[in-house]
């Protein structure tokens, strides 16, 4: 009786073996390059410089690898950015940090305007459902935490949210229009918190 072998994922000679992270990591570079049709199969493994055979141990279809690009993209857009700021105790210098991580990460990433742009694909509108109430909730529980009641929290974690939404729209379609210096932008930061966390 012949000798069980491991298999493993194939490799052209001389090529480094790539894993699932790396075909997901491509294809979320696809996105943010041209949208959700640039992630196929056979121009993806010309830029990861293997075979089609590479995918297919690692995916069973591109719906698959669509999938799993967008998982990663909510875990680095999201969980990752808010594990960042969560450690900060006091809740008005968490929003502060917030708003400050958040644009910084999102300035050289066009991934968000893309998937916002393709809302309506059934996949991007179960993962931005997903994002949206995370985020949103955890804008809301930041306004709880200043002492605002349930429901005032929600309605200024939502402002908060969109504000958000408008800038990185601005960020990659107008950029010109947002504040270019570095005074300029503490000014602009200052302006948005006064306005969320005023109580009359």
């Amino acid at each position: 009786m012949a000798q069980h072998r491991e298999q493993r994922p194939p490799q052209d000679r001389g090529r480094q073996r790539l894993t699932a992270r790396d075909w997901t990591d491509a294809a979320l570079a696809a996105i943010g390059d041209g949208g959700l049709a640039s992630v196929a199969v056979e121009p993806l493994a010309k830029r990861l410089g293997t075979t089609k055979g590479s995918f297919y141990w690692h995916f069973p279809n591109r719906e698959a690898l669509v999938e799993a690009a967008l998982t990663r993209w909510e875990e680095i857009n999201t969980e990752h950015v808010i594990e960042q700021v969560e450690t900060e105790s006091d809740p008005r210098r968490r929003l502060r940090s917030l708003f400050k991580a958040v644009p910084a990460a999102v300035a050289g990433d066009p991934v968000e305007v893309t998937l916002l742009a393709s809302a309506s694909h059934p996949q991007v509108a179960a993962v931005l459902q997903r994002v949206t109430e995370r985020r949103v909730d955890f804008l809301t529980q930041i306004f709880t935490d200043l002492g605002f009641s349930p429901d005032e929290a929600q309605r200024r974690g939502l402002l908060a949210y969109t504000t958000h939404l408008g800038h990185i729209q601005l960020i990659h379609a107008v950029p010109r229009m947002l504040p270019a210096t570095t005074d300029d932008q503490r000014l602009y930061l200052n302006t948005m918190l006064h306005v969320l966390l005023h109580q009359d």
